[in-house]
């Protein structure tokens, strides 16, 4: 099923649960969607629609503000803002793919690097934006960012 699909058909769940909190979460993910679409759009007629991709991209980016947010909730301790964050960080991340574990991260990264001929530093733009295209939402990018500077030096 395609993400938006899985996306409009949690919403109308969580209308008929009456489950507040999920739905609200729902639907600022749909507001997120619909804003890109907008956005997307040239002066001409209808824009093609976002792909699967995109969609992972901006629900990243949503999980990542959430978890800004919390941090900072919880430095200021204002714990009851933190623990909404979170909660709206594991709604979002039911749509996410699965995160990949440090074994699979590594094979994906040696399979780019051998892909792309990457040797030295100067790839390392290269390297990133392969991985950042083909597993969009499946792994740490900071942490990858590291070990991809320790492979080419």
């Amino acid at each position: 099923m395609e993400l938006k699909t899985k996306i409009q058909s949690a919403t109308k769940d969580a209308m008929k649960a009456k489950d507040p909190a999920r739905l609200s979460t729902l639907r600022l993910i749909s507001a997120a969607i619909k804003d890109r679409e907008i956005a997307a759009r040239t002066g001409e007629g209808e824009a093609p629609g976002l792909s699967d991709a995109d969609l992972v991209a901006i629900l990243s980016k949503m999980v990542k503000q959430r978890q800004e947010s919390a941090r900072a909730y919880e430095e200021g301790g204002r714990l009851e803002l933190a623990e909404k964050e979170n909660a709206e960080i594991l709604v979002i991340e039911e749509f996410l793919p699965r995160k990949m574990s440090a074994e699979e991260t590594q094979a994906a990264l040696d399979e780019v690097l051998a892909s792309l001929g990457a040797t030295s530093v100067r790839d390392m733009g290269r390297v990133m934006a392969e991985l950042k295209t083909r597993y969009a939402g499946q792994m740490d990018f900071g942490a990858v960012g590291q070990m991809v500077k320790e492979r080419l030096l």
